[in-house]
């Protein structure tokens, strides 16, 4: 029954929010609602190859240094392509003893984008 599962992740500035999962990252805007006219609050949608995530200025829309696991086919090209962007990387590729690959980047809100790649098991 279950299809999937969208994380929502509290920002402080929506336009901060953009110019980091858009322009350092890689996500393409694919909504921003703005109620009011203003830049904030705005709930926005951003893609990357079909993994989708929620961003939202709005209050009471999670909290502030939240976390998301995004799977991920290959951890070592996402390191390499961000950090050649100049994306600062919290955590390096590192291997995780529960079977997989990982590699923490935070956005400026402190939220954690946690892309993950399955290892094989041997």
């Amino acid at each position: 029954m279950l299809h999937t599962s969208i994380p929502i992740l509290q920002v402080t500035s929506s336009e901060r929010a953009e110019a980091f999962y858009c322009g350092r990252l890689g996500f393409t805007l694919e909504f921003a609602y703005r109620p009011f006219g203003a830049v904030d609050p705005c709930y926005m949608g951003v893609v990357r190859d079909g993994v989708m995530v929620h961003v939202s200025s709005f209050p009471g829309d999670g909290s502030k240094g939240s976390a998301c696991v995004v799977l991920c086919t290959d951890v070592d090209a996402l390191y390499a392509e961000y950090t050649a962007k100049g994306v600062a990387i919290d955590t390096k590729p590192v291997e995780q003893e529960y079977g997989t690959r990982e590699m923490y980047v935070k956005d400026e809100d402190r939220n954690s984008l946690r892309f993950s790649q399955r290892r094989p098991r041997p």
